[in-house]
Parts: C-alpha cells; sequence; structure tokens
C-alpha cells in the first residue's frame, strides 16, 4: 500500500516525475518517457504552461483546428476549434459551408447580465433584515468602489443588490443576490471578490445598525460566490431560408427534410434521452471555441445544461420550426464567456485564436460561439434525418482506428480507398489489414 506523501507541491517538476515513476509505475522509465516527449522545447513556454496549474508534470495536447466559410452577421470568419472527437470539426464546416450561400448566421445578444450570491443565515424579522440591507446598499456599492471602478471606467460594474428571501425553503436561509456588467471579461475574480467584500460589510454594519437588527439576531455568512447558472446572459443564433432553396437531399424532397427536422428537434423538446444526446452535439460546437479562445468550458456545460432544464424538465436548447413555407432554425443558450483576463492575455494559442477571429469583444464572441453551436447541430440533425451518423462519423474515425492498429502510411492509403463506400468499423479495418 503506498503512503501519503506531504509537501509534493514543493518537489521540482523531476522530483515530482520521479516520485510517481518510483510509486506508481515500478520505476519503469518508458512512462517517464512518455511524459517528458510532451514537454516543450522552449523552456520560456513551458515554465509558462507550468505555471497553469499546481503539480503539474506535461503538457496534454489536443488538436487545434479550423473551419473557415462561417457567415454571422454577415460577417466572414474562420473559427479556431480545439476538440479532439473526429467529425466536430468536418461537421461544422460542412454547415457553414451550407449556409453560407443562404444568407449566413444570424446571432444578437438577448440579455447580458452576470450574477452572485452572498449566502447567509438570520434568525430574527423578514422586515428588520430588509429595513438594514435598504440602509446599507449605498455602503455595500461605495465600500466595493476600489475593486469595481475600473470596471465602471468600461461601462460595466454592480447593477443591482437585492435581498432574496428562501425560508420556506432552508429555516432562515437569505441571499443577496447581485447582479453584474463584466463587459470584456469572464469575471469571475471580479464578481468573488466584490462578494467576498459585502460579506465583510455585512458583519461590521450588522453590528452597528441596532436600531434594525436586534442584538440576538445575528447574520451568519455561509459563503459569498459567483452563480454559473446565467439565465439573462442569453445569445441566440438562427439560420432559415426558403424550403424551396434547402440543398437537395439524395434521399427525400426538400420540403420532407425540412418536417423531418422539425420532427427531430421536436422529440429533443419533449424526451430527455433524446435530449441530452442533442444537446451534446450542440455542445461540440460550443465547448471547442470556448477551448480555443481560453474560456471556462465547465462553466459554460453546466450553465447550458441548467438552463435547458429551467421548465422543471430537460430539453432541447434549439428550436425548428416552418412558417410560410421557410424553414427556420434557433438556438438560444446562456453564455458567460470573456476576451480579456484569465488565459486569453498570456496563454500564446489563445492569443492567436481571438486574433484568428479579429479580436473580438466578449458579446461578438458569444455571437460566434453560439453560431458554430447551431451549426453543430444542423449538421448532426441533418446526417440523423438523412444518412445515418455513423456514414460520416465512422469515416473520420478511420484514420484513428488504423493508427490502433498501427497502420504503416502504405496501409492507410489502401484502407482509405477501400472503405470509400464501405461501412467501417474496428473489425472490418482489423480484417482489411490482415488481408494485405
Amino acid at each position: 500500500m503506498k503512503k501519503n506523501i506531504s509537501g509534493f507541491s514543493k518537489l521540482s517538476k523531476n522530483e515530482k516525475i520521479d516520485w510517481l515513476i518510483e510509486n506508481h509505475f515500478n520505476n519503469q522509465n518508458s512512462f517517464r518517457k512518455i511524459l517528458m516527449q510532451y514537454w516543450n522545447s522552449n523552456s520560456e513556454l513551458q515554465n509558462l504552461h507550468d505555471d497553469f496549474i499546481e503539480n503539474s508534470i506535461s503538457n496534454y495536447y489536443m488538436p487545434l483546428a479550423i473551419s473557415p466559410n462561417f457567415i454571422i452577421n454577415s460577417k466572414y470568419y474562420t473559427i479556431p476549434m480545439v476538440i479532439e472527437e473526429s467529425s466536430v470539426v468536418a461537421a461544422a464546416s460542412k454547415a457553414a459551408n451550407y449556409w453560407s450561400c443562404k444568407g449566413g448566421f444570424k446571432s444578437e445578444i438577448l440579455s447580458f447580465e452576470k450574477l452572485g450570491h452572498v449566502h447567509f443565515i438570520y434568525d430574527g424579522s423578514y422586515n428588520e433584515l430588509s429595513s438594514f440591507i435598504s440602509i446599507i446598499k449605498p455602503v455595500l456599492f461605495k465600500e466595493t468602489s476600489h475593486i469595481t471602478n475600473s470596471m465602471k471606467k468600461r461601462g460595466g460594474g454592480i447593477l443591482s443588490i437585492d435581498l432574496i428571501d428562501k425560508t420556506d425553503k432552508i429555516k432562515n436561509y437569505y441571499q443577496l443576490k447581485v447582479i453584474f456588467n463584466t463587459i470584456d471579461s469572464m469575471g469571475a475574480n471580479f464578481i468573488n471578490s466584490c462578494l467576498e467584500k459585502f460579506s465583510e460589510i455585512l458583519i461590521t454594519k450588522s453590528n452597528e445598525y441596532q436600531i434594525f437588527l436586534k442584538k440576538k439576531n445575528k447574520i451568519k455568512i455561509i459563503m459569498s460566490i459567483l452563480s454559473n447558472y446565467l439565465p439573462n446572459c442569453i445569445v441566440k443564433a438562427s439560420v432559415k431560408c426558403e424550403i424551396n432553396l434547402l440543398d437537395k437531399e439524395n434521399k427525400i424532397s426538400r420540403k420532407e427534410f425540412a418536417e423531418k427536422f422539425v420532427q427531430a428537434v421536436n422529440i429533443a423538446k419533449i424526451d430527455p434521452y433524446r435530449a441530452v444526446t442533442h444537446n451534446k452535439g450542440i455542445m461540440n460546437g460550443i465547448d471547442s471555441v470556448v477551448l480555443a479562445t481560453g474560456n471556462d468550458f465547465r462553466a459554460v456545460e453546466a450553465n447550458a445544461h441548467a438552463y435547458s432544464s429551467r421548465n422543471g424538465k430537460y430539453s432541447s436548447l434549439s428550436n425548428a420550426w416552418i412558417e410560410n413555407n421557410e424553414f427556420n432554425f434557433e438556438l438560444k443558450i446562456p453564455l458567460s464567456i470573456g476576451t480579456v483576463g484569465g488565459l486569453t492575455n498570456i496563454h500564446p494559442l489563445v492569443k492567436w485564436s481571438l486574433k484568428l477571429l479579429n479580436n473580438p469583444d466578449a458579446k461578438e464572441l458569444m455571437e460566434i460561439t453560439a453560431a458554430v453551436g447551431l451549426a453543430q447541430n444542423f449538421a448532426a440533425i441533418r446526417s440523423l434525418i438523412t444518412n445515418g451518423i455513423q456514414k460520416g462519423h465512422m469515416k473520420m474515425h478511420l484514420i484513428n482506428i488504423l493508427n490502433q492498429l498501427n497502420a504503416s502510411s502504405k496501409q492507410k492509403e489502401k484502407a482509405i480507398k477501400h472503405f470509400k463506400n464501405k461501412n467501417i468499423s474496428h473489425q472490418s479495418v482489423n480484417n482489411f489489414l490482415n488481408s494485405l
């Protein structure tokens, strides 16, 4: 049984690896080699990466790809995408090309509010607490001005502060709900700094304002934290065209394609089993852009899935309908992403990706990202209701299978030609290589 180690974070990177190889890999140096072959030969760049997180021992590479031909709000974009799934970039590119000659994607910001809470317990009456909060609101704004001044100069800051009564859920539980505009930053550090200062002020002022709060009734802070669920930070992306302008599919008419497409989306609206997979496809596109631009994809995922359950049942994030012989498809999704702060100023590939997008502000990046999510969703549904998802997916996956089977360059070339119009599986590829 391995022993716990204390002070691990204080070891050098090589010392950490020594400990790993000795305690987990039986001193087999081949495992050390795997880690070290992913180190960057540029020591300055490697040191930058090592500083991103604690206990860094190597780099974990994911492909950075581009998807051209996106027309969004009448502007041309080439989209940076970071993802490991083989068919995602191909699908996005295909959808971008499909809609580029039909007016492209339209995106717009519907609302732009960030949110955080001070969670606390108060065992007195709501009225006395409400009076106290009303009196100290100006103090809360004033005593956080050293945090908010820079944001306010750019047009952001704290928008509102409200007392929320949650005593019907948990005894004596209240929230101080604070709404923010963080302009071009995702704003997590800014929001949390403000909220923690509010906590200090609540405690300090509750001892001063005894006229409003009875001495025996104390405010007890539980925690102060931003919320990653942001139902009022919404972006909408959409496409539409007359049914007779849709591309001709091999097996079905344009009208049948539009009708089947709407039915497929409606299924995802009422069936959570389908909705989860449906929304996962949307997030394939969104996460890849979020990663490429150095944003928090975990927060984006949590936000999107919470929003899809806002009506009490998990449902599709996108919607489709036919009106006046016109096909309509749209996505509404909450997105909290930024173009300043975090990795955006220090990771070279993040800066490169933002430059590729012509250095958008946060709202434009939201619009771009939502359009890519809609494109991904369109490509997936189009495949599902026509040829099926596996034909295109497995063609893209063929290279991965060939690499798993250690195929040579000549074998890969022959396999790609052989499977051009055939079904692909791991076994069928293995059999083909054996036949060679």
